[in-house]
């Protein structure tokens, strides 16, 4: 064993101690025997206990444990202190710019348990309220997890937008006769980007190569026959396609869709040496209506070509107004109204649903039965001066353990609507979890189900669910789901999307914004909604604001019926 790897051992012995408040004393010494080790200039291993004792900085103790790592590959504290500690928490022992201590706070006050949910504390702007943490610490943890996350291979489409867009722009400026788009993964809107890849129609290809090699847009540049290969600053593979402008939109038609989409479409072609003179003239060659490049998935869309049958899918500028916000009410930084104007006299919307945590999010600054109807006082006020606009009654009301809601019957009724979601105990089995989701749709004052496998893309999976008896509940009982427009959730997955809409579940594009900033997470929101083959006349907030009013009004209708009959 290296002295590097036992020195790595101590650090995190040391590291777990300071985590638990062991006695100070041990931690000092541990975490300066592991610092004393790594800087050796000779190797401890194969040493007797007797000569490790005699290393200044080490001593009898850590030489103990330092002869019980080489017999055993271990230390039995270490593996009590691993034991008692969520393994993602010590993964967050590894983020550069926070110690034990505050990630003790981080766990034990904030109940974040991996880095998943702390990069999302961070988005939320949630760490801040935290002692001993502030903006700028919250920002250089939001950055390392980032790069972490980055280091697989693996980005979420958001991060990777404004640099895919820079690039393409580049490589127009570098090769302004060429005709150039960007295919793949990012043209199918796919949430998570593993490659960016190009296609370039030229009518010289080696002068092509020749541009691209000294244009120095990316590192390690490999070519293979008719592509260019590799990698951008931040470890983002890069591929791009020289073809020439004969074959431009046939090899951006076979670089665009997956495998299957491609094969499939191409078989129901005889001459597959025609040339096209568009994507559509493909399509059109198969006998299929143009599928859009976020269908591009499957090879059961091509069924819905054939018959035209293919949805009209929702754009960004059919949504009308925005549910599921969150204000300085709670976890946000913007006030309502500072919210309600942005909505207004920036993004040109009809509507606000402020939506507050509810009261069992302690670490959200919940709100207690009084402080809603508080809020509730004055969101009347902003309704009567603000013109042109309205603001919605809304809450994220948390579903608890067994299913039900965090407010009595008398509180839920005072709502307009209520976003239901789940925000704890996210480790129960699949029926367990599939249950209590049931029980929560079931309950009549639910609206909509908040982003409903409350997971967190590259960071933590969604909890497992079985998710048509979800959605078919929500057929049953008149429930929203919704599409939780964070990048990070993309919630609910768009493979379920034409499950609900085939039942008859209407769907709600909800930003979860925590800020005036949140609410453009509705570009994203859309993008993923088209993936699923959402049309604007199944989206929620696609309606008027008289249109939703109504919807509300007609909830609220039936439960009056409930009561009196």
């Amino acid at each position: 064993m290296e002295n590097k790897a036992i020195a790595r051992t101590l650090r995190l012995l040391s590291q777990l101690m300071e985590l638990h408040e062991v006695n100070p004393f041990k931690i000092k010494s541990v975490a300066n025997a592991a610092f004393k080790v790594d800087k050796l200039p000779y190797t401890l291993a194969g040493k007797p206990l007797e000569d490790l004792e005699k290393i200044e900085g080490i001593g009898k103790s850590i030489a103990a444990k330092i002869t019980e790592l080489f017999t055993n590959g271990t230390i039995a504290e270490l593996e009590e202190l691993l034991t008692a500690t969520p393994s993602g928490v010590v993964e967050m022992l590894a983020i550069k710019g926070i110690g034990p201590k505050k990630i003790g706070i981080i766990w034990h006050d904030l109940s974040i348990e991996n880095i998943g949910e702390l990069y999302y504390a961070c988005n939320e702007n949630r760490l801040i309220e935290a002692k001993g943490f502030g903006l700028k610490t919250q920002e250089d943890i939001r950055k390392a997890i980032e790069f972490k996350m980055a280091s697989n291979g693996k980005f979420l489409y958001a991060k990777v937008e404004a640099f895919a867009d820079d690039l393409l722009k580049q490589l127009q400026k570098t090769l302004p006769e060429s005709a150039i788009l960007l295919c793949g993964e990012y043209r199918r809107r796919c949430e998570i980007i593993t490659e960016l890849s190009f296609v370039i129609g030229c009518y010289d290809k080696d002068v092509t190569f020749e541009m691209l090699q000294t244009a120095n847009l990316f590192n390690n540049i490999v070519i293979n026959q008719d592509t260019l290969s590799g990698i951008s600053e931040n470890g983002l593979s890069i591929k791009i396609t020289v073809t020439s402008v004969a074959n431009f939109y046939k090899d951006v038609f076979v670089q665009t869709g997956n495998e299957q989409h491609v094969l499939a479409v191409l078989n129901r072609i005889a001459d597959i040496d025609f040339r096209a003179e568009s994507e559509e003239a493909i399509y059109e060659k198969a006998g299929l209506l143009y599928i859009e490049p976020e269908l591009r998935e499957s090879v059961e869309i091509i069924d819905k070509a054939a018959a035209r049958t293919l949805p009209q899918l929702i754009t960004y500028t059919d949504l009308k107004g925005t549910l599921h916000n969150h204000s300085t009410w709670s976890d946000g930084v913007n006030t309502i109204e500072e919210m309600a104007l942005y909505c207004r006299d920036v993004l040109k919307l009809q509507y606000l649903g402020m939506c507050d945590h509810s009261k069992s999010a302690f670490y959200a600054k919940g709100l207690s039965i009084e402080r809603v109807l508080q809020q509730h006082e004055e969101i009347d006020h902003y309704n009567k001066k603000i013109t042109g606009f309205h603001i919605f009654k809304g809450i994220e009301s948390d579903i608890l353990n067994d299913g039900s809601l965090d407010y009595p019957d008398e509180i839920l009724s005072k709502f307009d609507f209520i976003v239901a979601s789940v925000h704890s105990n996210l480790k129960m089995n699949e029926e367990k979890a599939t249950a209590r989701l049931i029980k929560a749709i079931e309950n009549p004052y639910t609206t909509i189900l908040g982003h409903p496998t409350g997971r967190l893309l590259l960071s933590r999976n969604g909890y497992h669910i079985d998710y048509k008896k979800v959605i078919d509940a929500c057929a049953a009982h008149n429930v929203v789901i919704e599409i939780n427009a964070n990048p990070l959730r993309l919630d609910l997955d768009w493979r379920c999307h034409q499950y609900a809409l085939d039942k008859g579940v209407m769907l709600s594009i909800n930003p979860d914004a925590h800020r005036n900033e949140g609410f453009l997470d509705m570009h994203y929101g859309v993008l993923v909604a088209r993936k699923g083959g959402l049309d604007k006349e199944r989206c929620l907030n696609a309606f008027t604001l008289d249109e939703i009013k109504q919807v509300f009004d007609r909830k609220k209708s039936g439960l009056t019926k409930q009561k009196i009959g």
